[in-house]
C-alpha cells in the first residue's frame, strides 16, 4: 500500500525537535560536507550541542552554517522527520556553558555520566570539550500519511 509525504506543521516540528534527542549534524567546508551523529537538547527554540574537539569543530569554526537532521521511524511507511538549518555559536562565558549543560544533561539523563568525567578533568573541559548553541532559521518537517 503505497504512502504519501506531506508536510509536518510548524507546531509539530518543533515538538518532534524537543521529544527527541539525537539527530545526524551536517557541516560544510570547502565544498566538502560532513555529517556526524549527536546528541542534543531543543530549549527555546535554540539546540544545544556538546562535542569533543575534532573534524566537525573545525568546519563549524570554518562555516558556522549548520543543518541538524531528527526523524522517527516506526516503519518504512511510518516515519516523520525534521531538519533544522541555522547558525552554530561556539559557547565560550561560563554561565551560557552551564545553561547549555543543563538543558543537555536534562535532556539525555544517559549521557550524564560521560559527561561527569569531561566535566570533572579540567584541562578536558578547557581544551577538549565544545558547547554550542544553534539559532534555527530553517525549521521544516515531513512525515508519511496513509492514503484513505
Amino acid at each position: 500500500m503505497p504512502v504519501e509525504i506531506e508536510e509536518m506543521p510548524p507546531q509539530e516540528a518543533h515538538a518532534l525537535l524537543a521529544r527527541l534527542s539525537y539527530g545526524h549534524l551536517g557541516c560544510a567546508r570547502n565544498n566538502r560536507p560532513y555529517v556526524v551523529p549527536i546528541h542534543y537538547a531543543y530549549h527555546d527554540q535554540k539546540i544545544y550541542i556538546l562535542t569533543t574537539e575534532g573534524l566537525k569543530t573545525d568546519y563549524i569554526a570554518a562555516n558556522p552554517e549548520v543543518c541538524l537532521q531528527v526523524e522517527e521511524v516506526n516503519s518504512p511507511t511510518d516515519w516523520q522527520s525534521v531538519v533544522v538549518i541555522g547558525e552554530a555559536e561556539r559557547l565560550t562565558s561560563p554561565e551560557d556553558i552551564e545553561r547549555a549543560m543543563q538543558h543537555i544533561t536534562k535532556t539525555n539523563p544517559t549521557l550524564t555520566p560521560a559527561i561527569n568525567i569531561m566535566w570533572i578533568d579540567v584541562w578536558g573541559r578547557a581544551n577538549r570539550v565544545a558547547t554550542y548553541r544553534i539559532t534555527p532559521r530553517i525549521i521544516s518537517g515531513r512525515r508519511t500519511v496513509s492514503p484513505k
